[in-house]
């Protein structure tokens, strides 16, 4: 058992996926930087300096001033900002693959596409295909 389990865990296949597994983690952080630390700042400076992390509901029906307090007193609360932050995330790191897959795609040939020999021929008299080999007509019983 442990021979078969070595024999799949090292096939090219279970490795580039633990390898796009690992890279994405990275990514994911980044990208979650990315739109923390650099883009919502920026949008929240035209929005009038929001801070898309501290918009929350609380709803228990108490009023607090952060979300910490909120959930510091237990408070059952539903964080729509985060919500908005994760969808950034979600809609960069698509554009992301969807840019990394296009330019990888342009970059593969094309394959070339072998024609084959034909393997039938249309009978002049009928005009149904017979095999290409033949020199009489199954159908009409013409010669070829």
């Amino acid at each position: 058992m442990l021979k078969e389990f070595k024999k799949f865990a090292l096939r090219g296949n279970v490795m580039d996926l633990a390898v796009g597994v690992i890279i994405g983690g990275a990514f994911g952080k980044i990208v979650a930087s990315l739109v923390a630390d650099i883009i919502m700042p920026v949008v929240s400076l035209f929005l009038g300096g929001t801070d898309f992390s501290s918009l929350f509901v609380s709803l228990d029906g108490n009023t607090y001033e952060t979300l910490i307090a909120a959930q510091e007193a237990g408070a059952a609360t539903l964080n729509y900002g985060m919500f908005i932050m994760a969808i950034v995330d979600f809609l960069i790191i698509a554009f992301s693959i969807f840019f990394i897959v296009k330019q990888l795609n342009k970059m593969k040939k094309p394959e070339e596409v072998k024609e084959e020999a034909p393997t039938t021929k249309e009978c002049p008299y009928c005009k149904t295909n017979i095999a290409i080999e033949a020199t009489r007509c199954p159908n009409c019983t013409s010669q070829l």
